[in-house]
Parts: C-alpha cells; structure tokens; sequence
C-alpha cells in the first residue's frame, strides 16, 4: 500500500498536524491537540499479533471495530498500545483495500473532531 496515500489524507483535514514522536518512535497526526492516527513498525519482539508489523492505528466505531475484525481477522487487529474497544491497528502489508483504510482514515479524524471542545472546533473551522 502507498502510504504517502495515506499521509496526504490524514493531511487533508482541517487542523490536521503530524509529528514524529520521539520516545515512541512512531508517526503521530494530530487535531486540536489529540491524536487520531499513529503510524509504527513493531518491534519483532512485540507481543504477537504485532510483532513486526507495520501498523497504522486508528480511532474507530466500536460497532465498525467488530465488522472490520470479522471480515479481516489477520489485517485488523485491536489497536496497539491503546483501547482496543475504540481503536483499530490496520496492517499496512496485509493487503487491505486501499479506500478500506482511507475511509478509516476519515472516520478517525471525525470521531476525535467531534469529541474536541466546541471553541476548538470552531477555530479549526471544519
């Protein structure tokens, strides 16, 4: 998967910033100072089914969370050093369909737009 597709889409977004952070080492994006999408490699001595993989973590319905885990047990997995019940990491080489992780990317990004405080979103604009 192109993930400079992906990039430019978490980029797309009103307010939407990214930074490498340090002590993780993992890519962070970012909308009124909370993050929804990280992108990783695990460490090959990672707890399994992480180990190794090239993740890319996403806030996500709980409802959809449990769809995309029935249709795509091997590529989606319950997100990755955060609340499995509200975020999903995607495996970036496990051949999801492109637009699949797209859309998750948009829906990520709204479901934390949403949660922000009503003056931020305003100041954002979206």
């Amino acid at each position: 998967m192109d993930f400079s597709a992906i990039d430019a889409r978490l980029l797309s977004h009103p307010g939407a910033t990214k930074a490498f952070h340090e002590k993780w080492g993992w890519m962070v994006w970012w909308v009124g100072g909370r993050q929804f999408a990280c992108e990783l490699t695990a460490k090959p001595d990672a707890k399994p089914p992480y180990a190794g993989r090239h993740l890319l973590s996403l806030k996500c319905d709980p409802d959809r969370i449990l769809e995309l885990r029935a249709e795509h047990p091997d590529a989606v997995l319950p997100g990755y050093y955060s609340d499995g019940r509200t975020w999903v990491s995607v495996d970036l080489d496990a051949g999801l369909p492109e637009d699949l992780v797209l859309d998750l990317c948009d829906l990520s990004y709204e479901l934390v737009f949403a949660k922000l405080p009503r003056r931020i979103r305003e100041e954002i604009g979206s």
